[in-house]
């Protein structure tokens, strides 16, 4: 999990993204991948599995650390992936952490 660190706090008022990825991202570590992403980047969010075969991620952050970030799950997860569908928003902080979801 990554905390926020208490030297650098993080705006309240942040960027959003929700992702939805298809392909070949369920059972096959793609969570656990996207937390070890996570950790090079000041973001909070979570990741989880989703009934119909897709992952759910929720990330927040400054608008630039959640482009790189993405980016780096697409570089990391090539191969997995076959689409993902984003919707991105700005809003109020919701989570303290990045995490995986059950």
């Amino acid at each position: 999990m990554v905390t926020i660190n208490e030297r650098n706090p993080m705006s309240t008022h942040v960027s959003h993204r929700e992702v939805w990825y298809t392909g070949r991202v369920q059972g096959v570590g793609f969570r656990a991948g996207v937390l070890g992403v996570s950790r090079g980047f000041e973001v909070t969010g979570y990741v989880q599995n989703l009934t119909d075969g897709r992952v759910y991620l929720h990330a927040e952050g400054l608008e630039p650390e959640l482009v790189d970030f993405l980016a780096q799950i697409e570089t990391s997860m090539d191969g997995h992936i076959r689409g993902a569908e984003v919707r991105a928003f700005t809003g109020v902080r919701t989570c303290c952490e990045f995490s995986i979801r059950r």
